[in-house]
């Protein structure tokens, strides 16, 4: 049995003269502020987190912004942004009466579409 492949979508349509984005979870979807959301998602910094988020698997955000070696805040505000779009989930849990948040990729693919 083949394995499925998970994706998420976002759509880009012209409307008017502009652009608006929208993305589409596998339930529903979710309208964004347009394009500059995907400008900001679209970084090569935001691709190495979903990559090592994806292949390393860290136990939290701290473990990841090391394993990065990028500041904790900034990590916790692009896992913050990446999960608003649902490509990273935050499982939580407690250790040493601190909660802990560790991002998970459970997407293999993005899917991009411009509608001109």
């Amino acid at each position: 049995m083949a394995q499925q492949i998970k994706k998420r979508t976002i759509t880009i349509a012209e409307k008017g003269g502009t652009f608006s984005t929208i993305f589409h979870k596998i339930k529903g979807s979710k309208k964004n502020s347009g394009i500059s959301s995907l400008r900001r998602l679209l970084s090569n910094e935001k691709a190495r987190l979903l990559h090592v988020c994806k292949t390393k698997q860290p136990r939290s955000i701290y473990e990841l912004a090391k394993t990065l070696g990028r500041d904790f805040k900034a990590v916790r505000e692009d896992i913050r942004l990446l999960e608003q779009f649902g490509l990273v989930e935050l499982t939580s849990s407690i250790k040493n009466n601190r909660e802990r948040l560790r991002p998970i990729v459970d997407a293999d693919k993005l899917e991009i579409t411009i509608n001109l």
